[in-house]
């Protein structure tokens, strides 16, 4: 059964390099990956500040969980963390947006393998935000020559992905810098920057050869913009394995768009390819007393938003991305969210008046304290222009998986829709049968390894484990024994 369903994958993948499906086809059924390993990633670096304000976690069932092993649960293979060099002030305050230094990374990741997840150590290269408008370098490196920084740079990411690891993280690639159209490190020439992307390119070879490199960029949309790219980092001779981009619906152009410049540079320079960022709303309300990304003013509207505002529209955009990498073939390696638990610290829908203000002092307090929101007021000395003057709280609470309380929404089973998996099926052959039950025997005996898909597979009846009773409800199923249970029904 798994021979067949593997050609029928690749013979999938042929017709997909040959023509994009229509977004809205067949939304319901599993996609046959090209890529073995196709990866469905998530960005949560602001989880540990949100939970020092006091935010919990909920699975579908409304049972409190730790976030990683929600996730891993529900499909997720790979966390994403970015790293900042230093986000604090001289007093020790940090910036905000999760104040996500090297410990907090090594923190995240070893939570994130203890749930079978490998990490993408995303590294900005910076003491705050990275992105196209801002490349600034690091305040220890504002005065540093070219030479210097490269020396820094390959010494910075030594040894981070040393603390990372040694903390029992499983990372398995790095990027070397954050949405790095315009520059990186406070350098914009594209040969300069070329080298600072070999450094770090070089630093992570020398640590571990089977550590993917990716290089992350944006504005897919741009004619002929991707295809500069990927040409001039041939023509500087950086070395790399991925190349990535983000991808947000509301800006970055269509689907059948993103394929195509994503082929180009799969098939011309035979890199792997994937989208290190997406999101899209589940509602345009706000919960936390912050003028979100989206909304019913900014964002909302335009010929690529294909579906609705709700979880299902959600679910729907995540799902569509993932058919669009995966389009371009084998090299079509993955899809991350970018930041799918970032939920308010303090729920405001249906306040008014007195009580409005004082849930949003009490959220503004925890945003300042403990980083939980995109900017703090301490981020004012490094970046004055924009985080000095906008700091606030989380801009995207209306577009994670889970509601302002912390319960997860329906639209985080996509990761496991996509799959095909379905319950009850724990040996993964596609259908379920008698070797069902004997494989959730072994799986019980530990006989046999098993991922999260396969405990959740397994787990028939639904209570968050994998004991006797599962079996017991499989051989009643296959027995044609009446049952309150979803068995054989996707995950």
């Amino acid at each position: 059964m798994k021979v067949k369903r593997i050609l029928a994958a690749l013979l999938i993948c042929a017709l997909l390099a040959a023509v994009m499906l229509p977004v809205g086809a067949a939304e319901s059924e599993a996609i046959l990956f090209c890529q073995p390993d196709f990866i469905s990633g998530m960005d949560v670096s602001s989880v540990l500040s949100l939970e020092r304000s006091g935010v919990r976690f909920y699975d579908t069932n409304g049972r409190e969980e730790d976030l990683f092993k929600i996730l891993s649960d529900n499909g997720v293979n790979y966390i994403r963390v970015r790293v900042w060099n230093n986000p604090y002030n001289a007093d020790g305050k940090g910036y905000g947006g999760g104040n996500n230094d090297v410990a907090a990374a090594a923190e995240i990741g070893a939570r994130a393998a203890r749930y079978g997840m490998k990490l993408l150590v995303d590294f900005h290269y910076s003491d705050f935000w990275a992105d196209p408008q801002k490349q600034k370098a690091p305040k220890a490196w504002e005065n540093y020559s070219l030479e210097e920084k490269i020396t820094a740079l390959k010494a910075f990411t030594r040894d981070a992905l040393q603390t990372i690891q040694q903390a029992g993280a499983a990372i398995g690639m790095v990027q070397i810098g954050n949405e790095t159209t315009t520059g990186i490190a406070g350098e914009h020439d594209f040969d300069a920057m070329a080298r600072l992307f070999n450094a770090g390119s070089a630093a992570v070879r020398a640590f571990s050869p089977d550590i993917l490199v990716a290089l992350h960029f944006t504005n897919p949309e741009r004619a002929g913009h991707v295809k500069y790219l990927a040409d001039s980092l041939n023509r500087c001779h950086v070395d790399y394995d991925v190349f990535a981009t983000s991808y947000y619906p509301f800006w970055h152009g269509s689907l059948d768009n993103l394929t195509a410049v994503l082929r180009y540079v799969a098939d011309t320079y035979g890199k792997y390819v994937m989208v290190a960022e997406t999101s899209y709303p589940y509602t345009l309300a706000d919960t936390d007393g912050f003028q979100n990304t989206v909304n019913e003013n900014d964002n909302s509207t335009g010929e690529n938003l294909l579906w609705d505002f709700t979880p299902e529209g959600q679910a729907q955009e995540v799902r569509a991305v993932m058919s669009a990498v995966n389009a371009v073939g084998e090299k079509g390696l993955g899809v991350f969210y970018w930041e799918g638990a970032w939920v308010s610290v303090g729920d405001m829908t249906g306040r008014g008046g007195s009580d409005y203000t004082a849930q949003w002092l009490a959220n503004s307090q925890k945003w300042e304290s403990y980083g939980s929101g995109w900017a703090s007021s301490f981020s004012s000395e490094y970046d004055p222009d924009d985080a000095g003057r906008y700091y606030g709280g989380s801009a995207v609470d209306n577009q994670t998986f889970f509601d302002a309380r912390g319960q997860a929404l329906p639209s985080l089973r996509v990761f496991t829709a996509v799959t095909g998996r379905r319950l009850g099926d724990a040996n993964n052959d596609g259908a379920v049968t008698i070797d069902d039950a004997t494989q959730v025997q072994k799986i019980i005996a530990e006989l046999v390894s098993a991922d999260a898909l396969d405990n959740r597979a397994s787990d028939v009846n639904g209570d968050g484990r994998v004991t006797i009773d599962d079996v017991t409800v499989l051989q009643q199923y296959l027995a044609d024994y009446p049952l309150p249970y979803p068995v054989n029904q996707p995950l």
